[in-house]
Formats: structure tokens, sequence, C-alpha cells
């Protein structure tokens, strides 16, 4: 009796060890595990549309975020990430569901090559939003400096001058007679140093607004910007220098 239970025990183990590695043979051809993104094209979504609190970020109809982008923010949030797209021309949309009797949704396509990086700046006004898709010119560089551009995207409904952006560090301006809607290319700085920079109306020496402790990490880019509405000096709207981690 002994002899026929602990067989029927040997039996029952051997069929809950064939269970398992069945399921764990379905599982893997379900779901593989994908890590090659040689094919991709890479992008990053920056919300500098005034006033935009909850904005969700769609390619071909999918939605790409789970949180919102709130005015300000970075998608993907764990900079320096990019997300992966298939490369081509593909159909993004930037929408903000707060408000969605009043903002007109971004809809756009961008055409996308394999392999290469993207930040998309969204920018102006829930009435008129608009986007411009930046080429993120990735720099491999063997010495302790970081690298930093700079974008211009403030809101006004007027003309407004092209503005100037000095450091305190370096006693001089680092970007000159940089119009609206132009991002810069990457430029050596100094890491481990903190720094302070103004935005300048070109050729003047009155400050808009500054940005304190800019504090760069070697081998690191960082893109400077400029957002909110040019004439409003408080609270959320109000005009801004600002800085995110590219890569």
């Amino acid at each position: 009796m002994k002899k026929l239970n602990l067989i029927q025990k040997l039996t029952s183990l051997l069929v809950l060890v064939a269970l398992v590695v069945s399921c764990k043979k379905d599982y893997q051809s379900i779901a593989p595990v994908v890590t090659d993104l040689s094919n991709k094209a890479n992008v990053k979504f920056y919300n500098g549309i005034v006033n935009s609190n909850r904005t969700f970020i769609y390619t071909e109809l999918v939605p790409l975020n789970g949180a919102t982008v709130t005015y300000g923010g970075v998608f993907p949030a764990l900079s320096p990430s990019y997300t992966a797209l298939n490369p081509g021309s593909v159909n993004l949309v930037m929408r903000d569901t707060l408000v969605p009797t009043t903002q007109v949704p971004l809809n756009f396509f961008a055409e996308l090559e394999k392999g290469k990086y993207y930040t998309v700046f969204a920018y102006d006004s829930l009435n008129f939003p608009k986007r411009k898709v930046v080429l993120d010119n990735i720099q491999q560089f063997g010495d302790t400096t970081a690298r930093i551009r700079f974008a211009n995207f403030p809101y006004s409904s007027t003309a407004i001058p092209n503005v100037d952006i000095y450091s305190v560090k370096r006693k001089a301006n680092i970007f000159t007679n940089i119009s609206t809607t132009t991002v810069t290319d990457f430029i050596p700085y100094a890491s481990a140093l903190s720094d302070t920079l103004f935005v300048r109306p070109t050729g003047t020496t009155t400050n808009l607004t500054q940005l304190n402790g800019l504090l760069p990490t070697a081998k690191r880019s960082y893109t400077v910007i400029f957002r909110g509405s040019y004439r409003v000096t408080s609270g959320t709207a109000a005009r801004t220098l600002t800085s995110f981690l590219s890569f």
C-alpha cells in the first residue's frame, strides 16, 4: 500500500511538471521580448502648449502614454529615454483631454528615419497648437564636458524680438540673435559647474527671465528652452527659461 501511494505521488508530480513546462512554452511564444531597436526611429515629445494640462499622445490612433503629459513636461518622462516608433511617414496626434471643446487637436505626419533620434516640440496655445520636429544630433565625445542647445518657443499673438542667452559663468552670450521656433545645435559646455542663464532681447541687457543653477553632468546633453506667454511674468503661463535632459 505504501509503494502504491509513492507511485501515485510521483505520477502526480510528473504531471504537474509537464503542465508548468507546457505553460512556459505557450507564454514565450505569445509575448516574445524584443530588444533589437536598430530598425526603429526614436522620438521624444516636449509639451510647451501654454495652459495644456492633460495631454495624450497617439501614433496611428494608438496611445503612447498612460499618464498625461502636463505643460512643460517631457515624454518619455524618464529622460534621456526616447520612445521607439516605426520609421516612415508616421501620423501623430497630441491633444488635451481636460478642455476638449477649446483645444484644437495637434494632428500631423512626421517623416522619421530608422536609427535616428528626434524631439517633437509642441508649442503656442490651446486654440492654435503648433509643432516642430527636430532631428537630434547625438554626439559621441570623449572629454568630460556636457552639451547644451537652446530652443526658443515663447507664445505671443504679436511679433516679438529675437533673443540672446547670457551666461553668468562665461560673462558672455552663448546663443545670439535666436528667432522664435528656432532650435540651435548643441555646443560644448563645462560640466559640474553651476551657472545662471538669462534671456535677453537681442543686443540689450534687459533680463526677461532666467534659469538658476544649471549644473550639467559630464557627457550628457541638455535642451534649454524659453517657453510660456511672452508678456506674462507670473503664474503658470509666465515666460520661463527651463531645461530638460535630452540624452
